[in-house]
C-alpha cells in the first residue's frame, strides 16, 4: 500500500479476540500496512494481559496487578494506531456480506449497544472458555475459574480473607493451570486437595514422569487424589465420585476448556469438535477469514508429516501461548503478502510447569498419543545429572525420549530440579529441524562443570538411541514385567546393599562387576531362558547386558532401571 492511497482505498482488518494470536496479528498487520484501519474486538475488560501469570498472582509471587496488563487500549492506540474496543462481543457473522454483529457490554455484562461492522479481512482469535461439568454447586460464590484478571483478583481476595480457619481448597483438574493453582494456594498456606479424573496428574506426561511430580506435590503438602472426579459441590465440601467428601472453602475449577466458536459455526465456519479448522496459513473455509490460537486446529497433526505417524482419529487444539503468538504474526503475513508468507508449522506442544522444587517439561507426542495413532516406536529413559557430577549441586534429570523405528524423534519429557528447560528446548529445536535420534550425538552443546557435562544428557539420549537402532541394545519395560517373572531370569546387577534396600522378589543379585566371573552360574540359573537385566538407572545393567549377549545369552536391559520401574509402579520395590 503506497503513501498516496486514499482513505476510500483503505482496507479494514477486524480482529476478534485481543490476546495472543489476535493481538499478534493486529500488531504485525500495522507494521506491514501503516494505512489500514485495524479494529480489535475484545469481549473482556482487558486486552493483551498475561493470563499465564495469573496463578503466580494468586500465589503472591506477582504482587503488582498492573504487571499482568501487557498493553492497554490507550498504549496500543498510541504505539500502533489500533482501534481496540474492550467489552465488545460478536453475536453474529454474515460471511456473504462480510459483516459482524457486535454488542457493546457494560461492566455487568449487559448489552448497551448493538452495531453492524463490515470487514475486508477478518481474523478470529476467540480463544477458549472453561468447561463447566454438569454437577450441582458450580454456581456457588466460592467456586471460580482462573482464566481472567478479574477471576484472579477475586480468588486472591478470598485467599487473603478466608471464610473459615480451615483455609481448605479443592482444585478440580490437575492439568497445567490446575497444578499451578494448587501450588499457588499451598504457597499461601492453604490446605489443598488436587483432584484429577485421570490416573495421574498432568495427563500429557507419561505415567512414570507424572508419578515423580505427584510425589513432589505431596511433599509440599498438597493432597493429590487421582482417578476420581467431583460429583457435587457444597457450601464447604466437595463430594467426589467415589463417595468421599473433602473440605473446600474455596473451589477452583480447571477441568478443561472448549473453543469459543458457536457464533461462527452458525455462520458456516468449518470446525472439528468446536475447533476452527485452518490450513497452513491460518485460512478458514470462509472467504477473507483467518483464525489462530486456542480455538483452532490444523489439518496436520504435529508429528504426521515429519514422521509418518498416522493421524489420530480426532484433531486436538494446542492451547499454548507461544504457538498462538507466532501464528498471529504469520496470519498477518499471509493477509498482506499472499503467496510469500511462511506456513504456520504444526505445534509440537512444548510446555513446562513448576511443581515445588521440580520442573516438568515436554515436547511432541507422549506414549498414549503414539499408541492411539498406531505408531511403532522406541522409548528410552535416562537419569543423568544436569551438570558435572563432581561439581557441587548436581541434580538428577529424569528424561524420556520417544523415537520411530527410523530414528525420527517423536517426543520427549523431562522432570528434575534444574536443567530441564534447557534439554527440552534443545530437543524441541532438534525435532523442528528434523534431526534424527542419532544426530543428537553430534550436537555441540556448551560445557563447563557448573552448567553441563562433556556428554550432555541430550548427547547421551542420542547415543542410547543409536545403540537401539544398530541392534546393540534390546530393552525391556514395565509392560514386560510379568513375562520376565514367568518366563525369564531377572538379573539385578546393583550392589548387595542396594539390592537389600528393595528389589523384585524374583530377581537374582550379581553385581555388574562380577558378571564376567559368574557367566556359568548365570547360564545355569537362566537354563536357556532370556535374561532380563536391571540396575538403578540403566547404565550398569547395560554394561552387564553387553557382557551377556557377547557370551551367547539372549538378554534385554530395563530402560531406566529401578528408578523408572518404581516411578511407573508408583511404589518402592
Amino acid at each position: 500500500m503506497t503513501n498516496t492511497q486514499t482513505v476510500k482505498d483503505q482496507k479494514r482488518l477486524v480482529v476478534v479476540g485481543g490476546v495472543a494470536a489476535g493481538m499478534s496479528a493486529a500488531a504485525r498487520a500495522r507494521r506491514l500496512d501503516e494505512h489500514a484501519e485495524i479494529i480489535v474486538l475484545e469481549k473482556g475488560p482487558y486486552v493483551s494481559f498475561a493470563n499465564c501469570g495469573l496463578p503466580y498472582f494468586v500465589g503472591g509471587e506477582i504482587t503488582d496487578e498492573a504487571a499482568l496488563l501487557v498493553q492497554t487500549p490507550q498504549s496500543l492506540h498510541a504505539s500502533l494506531n489500533l482501534d481496540v474496543r474492550v467489552r465488545h462481543q460478536v453475536s453474529a457473522l454474515d460471511a456473504d456480506t462480510q459483516e459482524l454483529t457486535v454488542e457493546e457490554l457494560d461492566a455487568a455484562g449487559n448489552v448497551v449497544k448493538t452495531e453492524r461492522l463490515s470487514y475486508d479481512y477478518l481474523v478470529l482469535s476467540p480463544g477458549a472458555v472453561a468447561f463447566e461439568p454438569p454437577i450441582a454447586g458450580t454456581d456457588l460464590p466460592h467456586v471460580h475459574m482462573l482464566r481472567t484478571v478479574d477471576e484472579a483478583k477475586t480468588i486472591l481476595n478470598e485467599v487473603q480473607h478466608p471464610r473459615s480457619a480451615k483455609k481448605s481448597a479443592a482444585v478440580l483438574g490437575a492439568g497445567f493451570i490446575g497444578l499451578e493453582a494448587a501450588e499457588a494456594l499451598a504457597h499461601q498456606g492453604w490446605a489443598v486437595n488436587l483432584v484429577e479424573l485421570s490416573d495421574h496428574v498432568l495427563p500429557p506426561l507419561d505415567l512414570e514422569m507424572a508419578n515423580v511430580v505427584q510425589d513432589e506435590l505431596r511433599r509440599i503438602g498438597i493432597n493429590v487424589l487421582t482417578g476420581v472426579g467431583a460429583a457435587a459441590i457444597g457450601e464447604d465440601t466437595v463430594t467426589l465420585t467415589d463417595g468421599q467428601q473433602i473440605d473446600a472453602d474455596l473451589v477452583i475449577m480447571s477441568v478443561g476448556v472448549r473453543p469459543d466458536t458457536k457464533v461462527f459455526q452458525a455462520a458456516g465456519l468449518a470446525c472439528a469438535r468446536d475447533a476452527i479448522v485452518i490450513d497452513k496459513h491460518g485460512r478458514t473455509n470462509l472467504k477473507n477469514v483467518w483464525a489462530g490460537g486456542d480455538a483452532t486446529v490444523s489439518c496436520a497433526y504435529p508429528t504426521s508429516e515429519a514422521t509418518c505417524v498416522p493421524m489420530p482419529h480426532e484433531m486436538r487444539p494446542v492451547p499454548l501461548a507461544g504457538p498462538a503468538n507466532r501464528a498471529g504474526r504469520l496470519i498477518a503475513d499471509d493477509i498482506y503478502n499472499a503467496g510469500q508468507a511462511r506456513e504456520i508449522p504444526s505445534a509440537l506442544g512444548t510446555a513446562i510447569v513448576r511443581a515445588g522444587k521440580l520442573t516438568a517439561a515436554m515436547t511432541g507426542a507422549n506414549r498414549r498419543t503414539l499408541e492411539e495413532a498406531g505408531a511403532k516406536f522406541h522409548t528410552i529413559h535416562l537419569h543423568p545429572n544436569q551438570h558435572a557430577g563432581y561439581f557441587p549441586g548436581a541434580k538428577m534429570i529424569h528424561l524420556v525420549v520417544h523415537f520411530s523405528e527410523a530414528g525420527v524423534i517423536l517426543g520427549a519429557q523431562a522432570v528434575g530440579e534444574d536443567g530441564v528447560d534447557k534439554r527440552i528446548d534443545v530437543l524441541a529445536t532438534a525435532m523442528r529441524a528434523g534431526l534424527n535420534i542419532e544426530d543428537l550425538i553430534d550436537l555441540d552443546l556448551s560445557y563447563s562443570p557448573p552448567y553441563g557435562s562433556a556428554k550432555d544428557p541430550v548427547n547421551m539420549a542420542g547415543m542410547m538411541g543409536q545403540n537401539i537402532l544398530q541392534g546393540e541394545l534390546v530393552q525391556w519395560h514395565t509392560e514386560d514385567l510379568e513375562t520376565a517373572k514367568k518366563d525369564g531370569l531377572i538379573l539385578d546387577v546393583r550392589t548387595p546393599a542396594e539390592f537389600a534396600s528393595g528389589h523384585l522378589a524374583e530377581a537374582v543379585n550379581i553385581p555388574h562387576t562380577q558378571v564376567r566371573a559368574n557367566l556359568d552360574k548365570i547360564r545355569e540359573l537362566a537354563a536357556g531362558r532370556k535374561v532380563y537385566v536391571i540396575c538403578r538407572s540403566g547404565m550398569r545393567s547395560y554394561l552387564a547386558y553387553r557382557m551377556l549377549v557377547q557370551n551367547g545369552f539372549e538378554a534385554a536391559n530395563y530402560s531406566g532401571g529401578s528408578l523408572t520401574l518404581e516411578a511407573t509402579l508408583g511404589r518402592k520395590l
